[in-house]
């Protein structure tokens, strides 16, 4: 995946997603004590920039591969990308979940017209893939795909179209495919900008594989950002994050949740932990940052249920 591979799909997918607003948020630069926009990519169609990859993956097929159906797995965000796209598209679609899948994510998959196929672990989930490959359906990655980085990446070539003088983008990883696209996108237009990821503790694969210098598969999903909450990242992913991110910062639940209540109150936008968390990690990054500095937070995803924004409450 390259700079080309993110401009063609962003020739291919405009006519499907929506461009989202990049504002810049007087708050937020006050609170930080420099120059901070929002990129709202949670205003996207299912709620998260998602909807990017999977239309990419999905209009990269044949006719006939398109006809046999596709299969993917996801604890949230994904799911409802496939879903939403496959219903657009009209392409059969079937989605693994773990059963620990909040009820929002798994009503909103099935009502966008995908068949869920719920696991009892993520691991569970991704060992039944190759049933379902077997009788013929095209797995969609959530994350360890060209195409899917490659429609992912087009948020950065958004970000560089709107602020020009970006020098800072603070990114959430999952399984690195989100940041990974972003990355590539923005390094090879203005390789001077710093791009820092955030994860959080309980959701920490990428961390721990920048430790190591390979994957590790975590034994759990502990995190309530459970849209980070992939198993291991991949070699692929792990590598453009090892070239091209600053660092991986790790906080903490609380963390997240205290931001995510910051932003709901100050800028009246709902975001979810996976998102909010980008906020914290910024905030400790803040001895970076000076008056000339242009810090874009990616607002990856809202799909939080309003129960589970009243459970976290009191965290």
């Amino acid at each position: 995946m390259n700079i080309d591979d993110i401009r063609q799909a962003a020739d291919r997918i405009k006519s499907y997603i929506k461009r989202t607003p990049l504002e810049h948020s007087h708050t937020l630069s006050q609170h930080l004590g420099t120059n901070v926009f929002v990129k709202l990519e949670l205003f996207q169609k299912t709620g998260s920039f998602k909807p990017r990859g999977a239309f990419n993956k999905l209009l990269s097929l044949s006719a006939e591969e398109r006809k046999r159906g596709v299969v993917a797995i996801s604890g949230g965000n994904h799911a409802q990308a496939v879903a939403y796209a496959s219903s657009v598209l009209d392409v059969d679609a079937v989605v693994l979940m773990p059963r620990s899948t909040p009820q929002n994510y798994v009503e909103a998959t099935m009502n966008y017209g995908a068949v869920v196929d719920l696991q009892p672990t993520i691991a569970e989930a991704f060992g039944k893939i190759k049933h379902y490959e077997s009788a013929g359906r095209i797995f969609i990655h959530p994350f360890d795909d060209p195409f899917v980085m490659a429609g992912q990446g087009t948020v950065g070539l958004e970000i560089i179209e709107d602020l020009p003088g970006v020098t800072d983008i603070i990114v959430s990883i999952g399984g690195g495919g989100f940041g990974g696209g972003v990355s590539t996108a923005v390094k090879a237009l203005k390789p001077g900008v710093r791009i820092w990821g955030v994860e959080t503790i309980g959701a920490d694969a990428m961390s721990q594989a920048m430790k190591v210098g390979h994957p590790v598969e975590l034994p759990a999903i502990t995190s309530i950002a459970k849209t980070l909450g992939a198993p291991s990242v991949s070699s692929k992913t792990l590598a453009i994050a090892q070239e091209n991110l600053e660092a991986v910062l790790v906080v903490s639940d609380h963390e997240a949740v205290q931001a995510l209540k910051f932003i709901l109150e100050r800028l009246k936008v709902l975001t979810e932990p996976a998102a909010s968390c980008t906020l914290t990690a910024a905030s400790l990054l803040k001895d970076q940052f000076n008056q000339d500095n242009n810090i874009v937070l990616v607002f990856c995803g809202g799909n939080l249920s309003v129960d589970d924004l009243c459970r976290y409450a009191g965290l």
